[in-house]
């Protein structure tokens, strides 16, 4: 990126201490509520809100950077968006310029890009869900006179988060492909470093498929969070909001649980008092942090589309996995539970949704039905010998 968009991140992601080095200031605003003296240093007023809540502040900070460096490189404020800036906006997102697009990489390297590729219409969405949300807090703290927002005309149907069914999902034939590319076994001249790290990888997908945890739960994981209680394996976690919550654990992680600790010189099951992490470093003793399992996720993702292509597999297929993040892992996880028959009271507690019509999302059985159905209606009768046979009119 450019110096100045260089400068403005650097800014808003160290808490503003240099925001003045970019943005024009806006001291003596009137009836502003806080203190701010440009639009990244409101901003990040803003995002502590949300400090509280790690993941969240993530995908916060993610859009509203996005949006001041784009108006950056319009020469604008927060101040100066209207309806036709949010027109432009949208249309950014849709396609954004190469410049601002590249693979992922850890914030600071110089190949670092505010996009992977375009958004797709669910996360353009997704922005602008919280973009709202941004501008609703700014006309409340007085740093701007206006939430453009509320001109859209079909703000009904695109910024609210009630979406329709997720889509963002590896489908089980998908998976199951996945899932055997993962246990390969390691090659005969695998170094320890290498049978460690498939050891890993394992846990990794088999935790986040088998358990639907979002990503910041997976790396705040420790050993003692899975207990015995009447004979049985429960996962206990602290979830979005603060909340906590035990989740019943498939006699299928206990397998990747027993591997994993084998791979780490332990017993099979954890005690009461192993208060250590589960996901671990390369020392085999240190958690790894949040960014840096995103970061193991979809390197694994990468690699495993590359072996799909090598195996002839479809274009599709290969696509979905190129495309894949962490958190398709959750959506995966929930939706092959609503197929395989789960009763929805019991996945909407698994996965910790306060509301059922979110759980609901993931169902896709009335699809398939309506599908199925559908194929009755021929353009030509049956030929099947069971089909009913009717005389025709006079």
């Amino acid at each position: 990126m450019t110096d100045p968009l260089a400068k403005l991140d650097k800014a808003l992601s160290s808490g503003c201490a240099e925001a003045h080095l970019v943005l024009p200031a806006r001291e003596g605003r009137s009836g502003a509520l806080i203190r701010a003296s440009n639009d990244a240093e409101a901003v990040a007023q803003w995002l502590a809100e949300y400090r509280d809540t790690p993941q969240t502040w993530r995908a916060y900070r993610r859009e509203a950077r996005r949006l001041l460096l784009w108006l950056d490189k319009q020469g604008a404020g927060l101040g100066d968006v209207d309806r036709e800036t949010l027109r432009r906006f949208e249309a950014f997102l849709a396609d954004p310029p190469a410049s601002w697009t590249g693979p992922a990489r850890p914030e600071g390297h110089p190949g670092w890009r505010p996009f992977r590729g375009a958004l797709s219409p669910a996360s353009r969405r997704q922005a602008l869900v919280i973009l709202q949300g941004l501008y609703g807090w700014l006309v409340e703290a007085g740093w701007v006179t206006h939430n453009p927002f509320r001109l859209m005309r079909d703000k009904s149907r695109r910024l609210n988060n009630q979406a329709g069914r997720i889509e963002r999902y590896l489908e089980r034939n998908l998976w199951d492909w996945f899932w055997r590319w993962l246990n390969r076994p390691p090659a005969a001249d695998a170094t320890p470093r290498q049978r460690y790290e498939q050891a890993r990888r394992c846990v990794v997908f088999g935790f986040a498929y088998l358990l639907a945890p979002r990503i910041a739960e997976m790396a705040a994981a420790g050993m003692n969070d899975f207990f015995l209680l009447e004979g049985r394996i429960w996962w206990r976690v602290t979830g979005k909001g603060g909340k906590l919550a035990e989740v019943p654990v498939p006699d299928d992680f206990l397998a990747c649980l027993k591997q994993w600790r084998g791979a780490l010189g332990l017993s099979a099951l954890p005690t009461h008092d192993e208060d250590t992490p589960l996901i671990r470093a390369l020392d085999g003793r240190r958690a790894v942090g949040d960014n840096q399992l995103y970061r193991l996720i979809r390197r694994t993702f990468d690699r495993a589309a590359e072996a799909l292509k090598g195996e002839g597999g479809s274009a599709a297929a290969v696509n979905t996995l190129r495309r894949a993040t962490p958190h398709w892992l959750r959506h995966t996880s929930i939706t092959h539970q609503a197929q395989a028959g789960i009763d929805l009271h019991y996945l909407a507690e698994s996965a910790r949704h306060s509301r059922l019509d979110t759980t609901s999302r993931y169902l896709h059985t009335e699809e398939a039905r309506w599908h199925a159905e559908q194929q009755r209606h021929r353009l030509t009768p049956p030929t099947d010998e069971d089909a009913p046979r009717v005389s025709p009119g006079r």
